[in-house]
């Protein structure tokens, strides 16, 4: 086996320096006055309608495309208020589906925007005049060829009714939008939930009030989601259902990741006592109570967070302390699933009990027990909610953990959720907090590797993909086929669920961060590669995600004798942070390798934008250098031309679907073959490695964003070209190291030794 190659290096920083060409019309599209005068009526009606309706000091207007567009397609001249870019109104994001001619569905993208009155009124003005201009000069209808003349040759004589540059621009956005629009809520919400509200210029509570809605500061998450009740919703639908960005049931519903199948126990042997803990590594969980009965209950540091008035039951502690166990002290009663990751220290935080109970209280309780924990870098959830994420939204709970995440640099490994016992659907989608983006979801696996008979679904956000990965939770009749985990002092209990399946990730992540040393986003980007393989997963699977995990830590942190795989990170603290001084040997005047990359980070999220949930894109390019005509172009391995010079048309749906556009993992990957064909070497003989950072909205702060990635090259002959690697990498001044086992157990150990001044 090859150890796994850390190469510290520097990463050029460079600025975006392409500039958009004049708006003008894609070839072949045309835009007629007739579609636009029926924006500027619709846009009349909306102007109309909220003259009458005052109460949020402004305007909500729906703005619906009619595909799926990228940040450059959407609005620019249209809707802009008061100097600023239609982009900075934007207060929620969501997919609309329709079907064309060919009976094709297609997804649209809708924007809701909140914008002054006078917008409303200069955005009518604008389509009037353009629909004048198009009558009077093209006779009814503009082609792109009339825009391309009117943007290079100024050929245009109509400043006086619209300038130039605005006309093109109306043209533009009218091309991209098919109709504006008041949207509301039509759910009928029967029960108490948790409500966002689109954010305007009135505080929450003053806004409601308008609507004989008064609510208290216990009852808000943050300043556009609260908690109503049934009579609330019921008021604010029949006043007020524009308003609704979107909403949830209140946990009630929430409940504890149901472990399945318990059967028979089996005593631990009498002499098989776990040692009293020293300096290992402490995880974080979240969960029902633990019993301090356990064998190994010297190992957790067990905090009740429930009001003590409340009575607790045997019940209330099983599920927590099954989790904590698999964390402590897996192997021991799974030996077939030893990773070989040592135990671990627990702090073990109970939040809930047996049975169903509110989330709301669970997000202020997560919020504060991290930000007081700060030295706990890995924690493990396994709560989820028995109802389906929605399709259009993520859920309270999930944003919560992502804003978490990238606030306090700590990573969360999440329970994919089980399908209820007496759920009858087939492929049912995961619940909340599953659709969590930054943190690692983790469904559950036969011992065969197939999906277990209780998994949900993916994806999130109709495009994200969940669960990332999957591992062992057990399934089926035999305890043998099952997961050993203790709940109380009378023993090993054989149990199933995803419940089961996460904290096995979770002693992974562990090692990985606390032992190793390594970063949040490359360890999670080498579990994602390690379950990936080399079973190409562009698009990954919406049941087990990029794959299972390999059981032991070593097929993780090492390679097989024939593949280099290295580790790459850093910081992206402008458009681009790149490298092309990557050295891989050559034979033959060509590069005798199949080749893999996986790139992880965590962007900050913003529930409010809907389906345009991540607010960075991080796109990754590598492969061979190609050094010709005065530039440097990176090859990529899977022949990604986004952001590339030159006119490149790739269409948002296709940027998503084949390069995973605004995903925060990527993972490109060859396909490995019975008849190898070695690359050709070019001239430089080296790789090059780009990260092109994009923000959502602008302006954005320039704070900057780490990333981390794993790259595996594998020798089509089998041959071990580890040293010739090094070598070539130390000579272009990489700082290469290896990641040593014994080397990190040992640096841990003296960092947490205790030192005693005499």
């Amino acid at each position: 086996m090859n150890d796994i190659l850390l190469l510290k290096g520097r990463f050029e920083q460079r600025s975006n320096t392409q500039a958009f060409g004049p708006p003008v019309l894609p070839k072949g599209k045309t835009v007629s006055s007739a579609h636009v005068r029926s924006l500027q009526n619709q846009l009349k009606e909306i102007l109309k309608y909220w003259k009458e309706h005052r109460e949020i000091a402004g305007a909500l207007v729906s703005v619906h495309y009619k595909h799926v567009v990228a940040k450059s397609n959407r609005i620019r001249i249209l809707l802009a208020d008061g100097g600023k870019m239609p982009a900075d109104s934007i207060r929620g994001a969501k997919f609309a589906w329709d079907i064309d001619g060919e009976g094709k569905e297609i997804q649209k993208h809708v924007f809701t925007h909140y914008v002054s009155l006078r917008a409303i009124e200069r955005a009518v003005e604008y389509l009037g005049s353009a629909a004048d201009v198009i009558d009077a000069g093209y006779a009814g209808e503009i082609t792109a060829t009339d825009t391309e003349r009117i943007a290079v040759e100024k050929d245009y004589v109509f400043q006086e009714i619209i300038k130039r540059t605005s006309f093109l621009g109306v043209v533009l956005d009218c091309h991209y939008v098919e109709s504006f629009n008041i949207d509301r809520v039509n759910d009928d919400i029967l029960e108490e939930s948790i409500v966002t509200i689109y954010k305007t210029r009135v505080e929450t509570k003053a806004l409601l009030a308008k609507f004989g809605i008064n609510i208290y500061d216990d009852r808000i998450i943050d300043e556009t989601t609260i908690r109503l009740t049934k009579d609330e919703i019921r008021l604010l639908l029949n006043n007020a259902s524009y308003l609704i960005a979107m909403n949830v049931v209140d946990m009630s519903e929430l409940t504890k990741d149901d472990i399945i199948f318990e059967a028979d126990t089996a005593s631990f042997k009498s002499n098989d006592i776990i040692p009293s803990p020293q300096n290992e590594p402490v995880v974080g969980v979240i969960d029902t109570q633990f019993n301090t009965e356990v064998y190994f209950n010297e190992w957790v540091e067990y905090h009740n967070m429930l009001d003590p008035d409340i009575p607790l039951q045997k019940s209330d502690y099983y599920h927590g302390t099954e989790v904590t166990s698999i964390i402590v002290d897996g192997p021991r009663g799974n030996p077939e699933l030893d990773d070989g990751c040592g135990r671990f220290r627990v702090r073990h935080f109970g939040v809930a009990t047996n049975g169903p109970f509110s989330s709301f209280s669970i997000l202020r309780l997560i919020r504060d027990i991290v930000a007081t924990n700060r030295d706990i870098k890995v924690w493990n959830l396994s709560l989820g909610s028995t109802k389906e994420v929605n399709p259009s939204f993520i859920s309270p709970e999930a944003a919560e953990l992502d804003r978490i995440q990238s606030e306090y640099d700590v990573l969360f490994v999440v329970a994919g959720t089980n399908r209820p016992k007496e759920e009858k659907k087939e492929k049912m989608r995961i619940g909340s907090p599953a659709d969590s983006l930054n943190s690692l979801v983790v469904n559950s696996v036969a011992f065969n590797k197939k999906p277990a008979s209780y998994t949900r679904v993916g994806p999130v956000l109709s495009f994200f993909h969940k669960p990332d990965v999957s591992y062992y939770g057990g399934d089926g009749p035999q305890y043998y086929d099952r997961i050993a985990v203790c709940r109380d002092s009378n023993g090993a209990i054989y149990a199933s669920g995803t419940s089961l399946a996460a904290p096995w990730i979770t002693r992974k992540m562990a090692y990985l961060i606390c032992v190793m040393g390594l970063s949040r986003e490359v360890a999670k980007a080498l579990i994602i590669d390690a379950a990936a393989g080399w079973s190409r997963k562009d698009d990954p699977s919406n049941t087990i995600g990029y794959g299972v995990v390999p059981i032991h830590i070593s097929e993780i942190i090492q390679s097989a004798d024939d593949e280099i795989r290295f580790i790459l990170s850093g910081t992206a603290e402008a458009y681009e942070a790149y490298t092309y001084n990557l050295p891989v040997p050559v034979v033959k005047d060509a590069h005798p390798y199949y080749a893999r990359a996986t790139l992880a980070y965590f962007p900050f999220c913003d529930r409010n934008q809907g389906v345009d949930y991540t607010s960075t894109e991080m796109d990754l390019h590598f492969g061979r250098l190609n050094t010709s005509k005065g530039r440097a172009v990176i090859k990529s391995i899977n022949n990604n031309s986004q952001a590339e010079e030159g006119l490149r048309v790739i269409y948002e749906e296709n940027a998503r679907k084949l390069y995973r556009k605004w995903d925060n993992v990527k993972h490109i990957s060859d396909v490995l073959k019975t008849r190898s064909v070695p690359r050709k070497a070019y001239d430089s003989g080296l790789w090059g490695l780009s990260i092109k950072t994009k923000e959502r909205m602008q302006p954005q702060s320039k704070k900057s964003l780490p990333f981390g990635v794993v790259i595996t090259l594998k020798e089509m002959n089998g041959v071990n070209r580890i040293e010739d690697f090094k070598k070539l990498c130390m000579a272009r001044g990489w700082l290469v190291t290896k990641l040593d086992v014994q080397n990190q157990l040992d640096i841990y150990q003296h960092a947490e030794e205790e030192i005693k001044f005499e």
